[in-house]
């Protein structure tokens, strides 16, 4: 039997499978995919073998193993990244009723290669008293001159910023799109530095006075071990633009049956689980995401943030814009 791999492994022991497993190449590195790991198995006796690594070494490790990949499932977060495993022909396309039924349609590939698990939504972070919440309403506003040296964002290699931008560009096409970012650009109050918590830390502490940031982060600041975290979130607010033409920026986290997987049956009940209301309920209480599950509601930390109506643009449409998205950053001189 394969045994179970610590963090950043890319070694498996043994090449023999046996056949009640199940292998997961997983980008995600929260304490809840633990929990949900051990339910799986509690719940069906199947025994979960974990691979944990950055999205870019598990795609080339499957690539790299191919027939041979012990791999049965692929977890990772964005749809560019999901996007690219599909298009390296990584992924089986597979038949399950309770996927096609309870994750909507703009929210699992056109294939049925990969599913969404969760959402998160892409938002600005400004600091209280500022009055930044009555002249900002929409994406586009953030490349207004009145913001100039006013945005924190981190850099344009991030995969968050650029499914971001693919948006924009299904929203607006290329010219405008290019046109934003070098809008925003200018509207920098730094150059492009850190994780998105330290964009809303440094908006706490005055520097800039919108942060872009993905809400699941706010989430884990609050009351975090890190005091520095714990004391910029309590002073700022989270606001949920939307595009002129659509709705608030979502994102997600997915998985998507390998191509090759030697427990196919396995892999499609661990994401049928993963979809499930037990898993889904975990996913918001426990890491401060949306739940793709219609029925699941969002943690109270979470639903004290507001409510918002997502963009109804495929998330498909995020990783094929992807490849625009990266070319139009190194144009605008997006660090």
């Amino acid at each position: 039997m394969i045994k179970k791999l610590v963090l950043g492994s890319l070694v498996f022991a043994s090449s023999i499978f046996a056949a009640n497993e199940v292998n997961i190449y997983s980008h995600r590195h929260y304490d809840t995919d633990k929990q949900l790991f051990k339910m799986f198995e509690e719940k069906t006796g199947i025994k979960v073998n974990v691979v944990k690594a950055k999205a870019s070494a598990l795609i080339k490790r499957i690539e790299s193993e191919g027939k041979k990949s012990p791999a049965d499932v692929l977890i990772t977060v964005d749809a560019g990244r999901l996007f690219q495993a599909k298009e390296k022909d990584l992924l089986q396309s597979i038949e399950s009723p309770y996927l096609a039924k309870n994750i909507p349609a703009n929210l699992r590939d056109t294939d049925n290669k990969w599913f969404a698990l969760t959402k998160r939504s892409r938002v600005a972070v400004y600091k209280i008293g500022s009055g930044i919440e009555n002249e900002l309403s929409t994406y586009e506003d953030l490349a207004d001159p009145k913001f100039k040296g006013k945005i924190m964002v981190r850099s344009s290699s991030n995969i968050y910023n650029q499914s971001l931008l693919a948006a924009m560009i299904a929203h607006h096409g290329e010219e405008k799109a290019l046109e934003w970012a070098k809008g925003v650009v200018a509207n920098m109050a730094k150059d492009p530095k850190g994780n998105d918590r330290y964009q809303v830390k440094a908006v706490a502490n005055g520097i800039g006075s919108i942060a872009i940031a993905n809400t699941y982060y706010i989430g884990k600041m609050v009351n975090n071990k890190d005091v520095s975290q714990a004391q910029a979130v309590k002073k700022v607010k989270i606001l949920f633009p939307k595009f002129e033409n659509g709705g608030t920026h979502i994102n997600v986290s997915g998985a998507g049956v390998a191509k090759y997987a030697p427990n196919k049956a396995n892999a499609i009940k661990f994401i049928e689980f993963l979809a499930g209301p037990d898993a889904q309920k975990l996913f918001a209480e426990g890491n401060f995401e949306y739940p793709v599950l219609a029925g699941v509601k969002a943690s109270d930390l979470v639903s004290s943030w507001g409510t918002f109506k997502d963009d109804t643009i495929s998330i498909n449409t995020l990783g094929e814009n992807n490849a625009k998205a990266v070319k139009i950053f190194d144009l605008a001189g997006w660090k």
